[in-house]
């Protein structure tokens, strides 16, 4: 049995990776709750109410020395990244370093890190891009992300703390808070069911690699379980553009409703999908949720919520 700590536990992603660790080990939840929900966490899993930056989240590591610690807390937002940037330096770079240190004294730790695909890679030269591609982000978010691993590999050198890095694609499903800076799939799910219109940043037809929660929780699994060393694509390799999934999830839920069009994001890509390869080949991870189940399974999730 390992004692596995997951940071942002309580939220969207980290709750389904929680589900998927949680028989078997000792799991315990370390999340501030400024997003994440107690609802998402079962009654087994003891959360710890802490900010990732704090002296107190620190002591809890060293504490507790965890086998593994699963990094999913994150600011996520790429335009609060692009306007805040010290602040989404702070939570993203500076809230890591905080826990990565207490736990390179537990000996043979291992950090898996929720890093990202298409924000790392920003405009690519190459669909879908494979781990090698240049790391040139577009938002101080997607740098953020690349320092964290950058970050891991010192400590991976310096103090034999092993990690995990995998760089997801843009996730979707059940628990996904359709407020703030959700993804589109969640925001739109909300407004239509509503009864409301929908806006579509940009022009419609920058593209997305959507990955189902359920596949990225299992692939924080085999991580958790292989104990590879590197950093891993996990993403569907298939495009989808933003206004075909406008209109899909319009049919689906309320053909009577508005499709119209806002300006662009500051900080956003017009293409972003990534090649899984070598997921499959090292980690035997494949995707198995097709968009059109996983917008099925999303969308009766927000229906019972209604």
């Amino acid at each position: 049995m390992a004692k596995i700590v997951v940071t942002g536990g309580a939220g969207f992603i980290g709750s389904h990776i929680v589900d998927r660790l949680l028989p078997g080990n000792e799991v315990h939840v370390l999340d501030d709750l400024s997003s994440g929900s107690t609802e998402n966490i079962p009654s087994s899993v003891t959360l710890h109410q802490l900010d990732i930056r704090s002296p107190e989240a620190a002591s809890f590591i060293s504490e507790f020395q965890p086998n593994i610690l699963v990094h999913a807390a994150a600011q996520i937002s790429v335009r609060i990244s692009m306007e805040k940037p010290t602040l989404d330096t702070d939570v993203n770079v500076t809230g890591l370093v905080n826990l990565l240190h207490p736990l390179s004294r537990t000996s043979g730790a291992q950090c898996v890190f929720l890093s990202s695909g298409g924000a790392c890679y920003g405009e690519q030269q190459v669909y879908p891009a494979p781990e090698s591609h240049p790391i040139l982000p577009e938002s101080i978010y997607g740098l953020s992300k690349r320092v964290g691993e950058m970050y891991l590999e010192f400590c991976a050198r310096a103090w034999g703390l092993s990690y995990t890095s995998l760089r997801l694609s843009n996730v979707y499903g059940p628990r996904q808070n359709p407020h703030g800076e959700a993804g589109v799939i969640a925001i739109y799910c909300e407004r239509l069911l509503a009864g409301n219109d929908i806006v579509v940043n940009g022009t419609g037809e920058q593209t997305r690699d959507f990955v189902f929660v359920g596949d990225v929780a299992e692939a924080v699994g085999l991580s958790v379980e292989k104990r590879v060393v590197g950093e891993f694509n996990i993403g569907t390799a298939k495009e989808t553009s933003v206004v075909f999934l406008a209109n899909e999830l319009r049919e689906r839920i309320n053909p009577e409703a508005k499709v119209s069009f806002g300006p662009g994001r500051a900080g956003e890509q017009m293409r972003s999908v990534i090649d899984n390869s070598l997921a499959a080949q090292v980690l035997g991870w494949r995707p198995t949720v097709e968009l059109e189940e996983g917008l099925e399974q999303t969308l009766a999730w927000y229906q019972s919520k209604k």
